[in-house]
């Protein structure tokens, strides 16, 4: 598990003070990205080395408590399945202890051409899949 801090700005709240709700996608995506920096690669990475690419092709967030403008979240995220050719993300989303959402994302994996792809074991190896 990787925990991403993020402060919340004002662009990301509603006229009602709060977090827009579209906006935990961007928080979601945050902590993916750390938690692929955190096995020593990074996205970019992934495409160059691997010639790959992971499109969220599913997303789910349950929205628990809300999030405000200055508030400090933490995004802990963790790979909570591995397939063939697809890997599911596991977020909680927090304001100190209390959970403000969850959710997951499911990502095919595919070649730069945009056909489906094996997941090759060497990424598996460094997201962590194999633990």
């Amino acid at each position: 598990m990787v925990k991403t801090e993020i402060r919340v700005i004002y662009g990301d709240t509603d006229q009602m003070g709060v977090v827009y709700y579209g906006n935990y996608l961007r928080y979601l995506e945050a902590g993916r990205n750390e938690f692929i920096r955190a096995r020593g690669l990074s996205y970019r990475e992934v495409e160059a080395r691997f010639r790959l690419m992971l499109p969220v092709v599913e997303v789910k967030v349950a929205y628990k408590a809300p999030a405000r403008y200055d508030d400090l979240i933490a995004v802990e995220t963790s790979l909570a399945e591995v397939r063939r050719a697809s890997a599911t993300f596991g977020y909680r989303i927090l304001r100190g202890a209390e959970v403000v959402a969850t959710g997951h994302t499911v990502h095919a994996c595919v070649d730069l051409e945009g056909r489906v792809q094996r997941l090759p074991p060497e990424l598996l190896d460094r997201l962590g899949a194999a633990e």
